[in-house]
């Protein structure tokens, strides 16, 4: 077996490293008694000549990214499974026992995730040791493993058909004084992910070298120490949680209203759509509890990890589309706004009605709104506000207008927020910031992130919803809604406009191609894009450069990131921390006092253009062409498909209405089958777009098949 797996991973045309590795790994779980359950199913997909899957699933060990290790449930130490779970939670308990002294504690938290292989990658004839398996099953799995060495757990007791999200766990590690913490959740990812969030003892994620010293500890973990989940909880290794601390959570989200609750500081009517997953525990009781009249949307209110009401089925507030049901709901009950949460309940989605109709606040305008509303009535008279370098300028120009200190240029992740939060709390400085944790105002991050406190460490939607739904309350008295105030900030600062295209490249191979991009613009960066000049290029790999010496790989990974400033504005480019996609932002800004009917279509034309050039570059750098109308498939679909809907699909369908087939709904669910759910729908602005451009004669028809 070994030797077929050998050749048939050589036909890939991977590099050889990749194939090394993947047959260390692969070798090693065919004989390692711990795996022996996964043998048949591995046994299985080499029967089957499944290369591309299993070179993807033994390539390497799972990583540990931005958030914490990410990935699809499955075999292989490339994915999330009880063997990589437990070996994840050995390491760290082996890391508390050198970083701590005394008794160790952690909280662990887990979201609404039930793997059933809605990818239909595994045989159904083969036992699939992890079919089945949920979160709250990883959690126990990962108590028992902490009990077996000695460090307590904090978690909900069985029966409890709450949960806790990603804030509150942050809260909690924070109000129990634990060592640390874990949750386990994959955030927005698609319903066959799941992952680990490893916490340290103040609340927030480790960041490089120590991220690295965990990294290196599970690398070595050659077995795991196990305990029963009830014989834990027996010997009081497992503890519950006490409710009071979830009412400590909501109370400091509910504390975040500048103003007591009136008529005025509560008008606005929201409605609420926690996507299936955990915001009805956070945002609705904190709005309820902050005096706002807060509807849940009922269709997607179920804890359901399948997301199957979710557009897509990716519970993700970035994706408008995810909540179209709570924004009908809304125009039904007269709300003001609609908002929402990603599954672990840390990103926040925003619709505004305004003017009649319903208008998509973008993270980035969110992050400019929560800036300005916060910086209006500031905590201290020292205000602090931080940002992630990709995120808009906006943010910046709102925290200078309004006096307030800013680091704008953050590594991404919370992690690095929450870094700058503790050195303020011990030292009263972080690089140019002066003051304490208590000046800290507000800080966000492009991916609709925010944080307005700092008894928290990581980006929490709760708080920001009071925030925003208060400064609407108060806007609507004025006959106002954020949209107002958005153009207002605009008016007074001059308007940023931001676009974001990722390119999903999977498997080793999308590895490969993503590691190529870099090093072809590191060592030959283009000196024009769209037009306009390369006025500076920055990698913040350069150890000479503003960042300094590199501490770790871990550090090497987040710092894997350039630079293009341009006459007007940048592109940065950067792999996702947490998936498996190339990420390309690029952002055009005006001066303040212009026309904005005027300037904000004409910049939101010239930054889509620049951010689509660039990505057709940076593709062509390992020679994949994309016609320009293909870059407006939904981010969510990985590049091979892409291609194929361009070079194959597209063509084949072309022929097919001019021969005049009918009833074409069939072949064409067949051929859109890899894409995801709602494939359609993923695609359906690319193909609007190849009909303006290429004018086909059956373009209406063409049209109508996508919607």
């Amino acid at each position: 077996m070994l030797n077929q797996a050998r050749q048939g991973f050589g036909s890939l045309g991977v590099a050889q490293v990749f194939v090394d590795s993947a047959m260390v790994h692969l070798e090693r779980w065919l004989q390692d008694p711990n795996t022996a359950d996964y043998v048949p199913l591995i046994t299985r997909l080499i029967q089957d000549r499944r290369w591309e899957l299993l070179l993807d699933s033994f390539y390497q060990i799972i990583p540990f990214g931005t958030g914490g290790r990410r990935g699809p449930i499955g075999v292989g130490p490339n994915r999330i499974n009880p063997y990589t779970i437990g070996s994840s939670i050995q390491g760290h308990a082996q890391y508390l026992r050198q970083r701590h002294e005394g008794e160790l504690s952690v909280v662990i938290a887990y979201d609404v995730r039930h793997y059933q292989d809605l990818r239909k990658l595994y045989p159904k004839d083969v036992p699939n040791p992890v079919l089945g398996f949920t979160s709250r099953d990883f959690a126990e799995l990962a108590a028992g493993v902490y009990a077996a060495n000695g460090v307590q757990s904090t978690m909900l007791d069985r029966g409890d058909d709450s949960f806790i999200s990603t804030p509150e766990l942050s809260f909690a590690i924070r109000h129990l004084g634990t060592k640390g913490g874990l949750n386990v959740s994959a955030s927005h990812n698609p319903p066959d992910d799941n992952g680990a969030k490893i916490y340290n003892q103040l609340g927030g994620q480790e960041i490089p070298p120590y991220d690295e010293e965990l990294v290196d500890i599970v690398n070595t973990v050659t077995s795991v120490e196990r305990m029963d989940w009830l014989q834990a909880k027996e010997q009081g290794l497992v503890r519950i949680l006490d409710p009071a601390v979830r009412q400590a959570y909501l109370d400091a989200n509910i504390a975040q209203a500048r103003q007591a609750p009136s008529v005025a500081s509560r008008g606005a009517k929201v409605v609420f759509t926690a996507l299936h997953g955990t915001g009805d525990t956070t945002v609705v009781p904190v709005l309820r509890g902050a005096g706002f009249d807060c509807i849940l949307e009922p269709t997607q209110a179920a804890h359901d990890g399948s997301f199957p009401n979710v557009p897509f089925g990716i519970p993700n507030p970035e994706v408008r589309q995810s909540m179209d049901r709570a924004v009908a709901l809304a125009e039904a009950e007269g709300a003001d706004l609609v908002m929402a949460c990603d599954p672990d309940a840390d990103r926040l989605g925003l619709v505004v009605k305004h003017q009649g109709s319903w208008r998509f606040i973008n993270g980035n305008e969110m992050g400019a709104l929560a800036a300005w509303v916060a910086l209006s009535s500031p905590p201290t008279d020292n205000p602090i506000v931080m940002k992630s370098l990709v995120t808009s300028s906006l943010v910046n120009r709102v925290a200078q207008a309004k006096g307030a200190q800013f680091h704008g240029d953050l590594l991404v992740g919370f992690k690095y927020v929450a870094e700058a939060l503790r050195c303020l709390e011990e030292s009263g400085s972080y690089q140019h910031l002066k003051g304490s944790a208590l000046d800290y105002t507000v800080g966000v991050e492009e991916s609709h992130g925010v944080l307005v406190t700092s008894e928290i460490r990581d980006k929490d939607a709760a708080g920001a919803a009071v925030l925003l739904a208060e400064a609407a309350s108060l806007l609507k008295v004025e006959g106002k809604t954020l949209v107002d105030l958005l153009h207002q900030i605009w008016t007074e600062v001059g308007y940023v406009s931001n676009r974001l295209i990722s390119t999903v490249m999977r498997g080793a191979s999308g590895k490969g191609q993503i590691d190529a991009i870099q090093d072809s613009f590191r060592q030959n960066p283009p000196t024009e894009v769209a037009g306009r000049k390369v006025l500076k290029f920055t990698d913040l790999l350069d150890e000479s450069g503003p960042m300094g010496k590199l501490v770790s790989n871990t550090d090497r990974s987040s710092r894997n990131v350039m630079i293009f400033e341009l006459e007007g504005g940048r592109i940065i480019l950067r792999p996702s921390g947490t998936e498996p996609k190339n990420k390309v932002y690029a952002e055009l800004g005006t001066s303040p006092g212009g026309d904005l009917g005027v300037e904000i279509p004409a910049t939101d034309a010239a930054c889509q253009a620049l951010a689509e050039d660039f990505a057709t570059l940076m593709l062509g750098r390992v020679d994949l062409f994309l016609p320009r109308w293909a870059l407006k498939v939904s981010d969510l679909v990985p590049v091979e498909q892409k291609l194929h809907l361009a070079q194959e699909l597209v063509p084949a369908l072309l022929e097919k209405l001019s021969a005049g087939e009918t009833g074409l709904d069939a072949w064409l669910d067949a051929e859109l089958g890899s894409y995801g759910k709602d494939p359609r729908g993923l695609v359906s602005d690319a193909i609007a777009a190849f009909v303006d451009s290429e004018s086909p004669s059956c373009g209406s028809e063409l049209i109508a098949l996508f919607r």
